[in-house]
């Protein structure tokens, strides 16, 4: 891995999810990541937080939110968004749990990405204060403004589309 992709800050969360009892004959239950605390608490994944009215809060299990310098104008874009979110991806698992916690980001495009797997539950949550510090601080360090260079588009040769012929005969 070049030194270029690797994160320049790494910032360790917990992860909490939703399960919420469904009004469907095809699901009993629905599922969503609700929150991730700023800290990497000690409390066993999966454990339940609370209880109430058919919905059950659990705390996931740890992730980490990987910074990168070359992707600061996204974090800068959901930082000014006016409400700036944290992505939760959440994938189908075997065994006791249905799902995993497979990635945490700041990236809004990062987050969008992770929607291609059809599997995958992906939420926007809102991002806790102590993050928005951190990732600002990250963008104010690290960000490097570049200058939007427009292609100039070039001409079509009319020739190079032409037929031609060859010594064999016509191509």
């Amino acid at each position: 891995m070049s030194p270029a992709a690797l994160p320049s800050l790494s910032i360790a969360v917990g992860v909490v999810v939703e399960r919420r009892k469904a009004d469907s004959p095809w699901v009993n239950f629905i599922w969503r990541g609700i929150a991730v605390l700023p800290d990497e608490p000690s409390t066993e994944p999966w454990t339940v937080l609370r209880e109430q009215d058919g919905t059950t809060l659990f705390y996931a299990g740890s992730a980490t939110i990987d910074l990168y310098p070359s992707e600061t104008a996204r974090y800068r874009d959901n930082l000014a968004s006016g409400g700036p979110s944290i992505w939760v991806v959440l994938s189908p698992a075997e065994g006791v749990w249905p799902y995993a916690v497979t990635a945490v980001t700041a990236d809004p495009a990062e987050g969008e990405g992770f929607t291609e797997a059809a599997d995958n539950l992906v939420e926007a949550v809102p991002m806790p204060e102590v993050l928005r510090e951190a990732i600002e601080s990250f963008v104010a360090e690290h960000h490097v403004e570049r200058e939007f260079v427009k292609r100039k588009r070039r001409r079509a040769d009319p020739e190079a589309l032409a037929r031609r012929e060859h010594e064999g005969g016509k191509e």
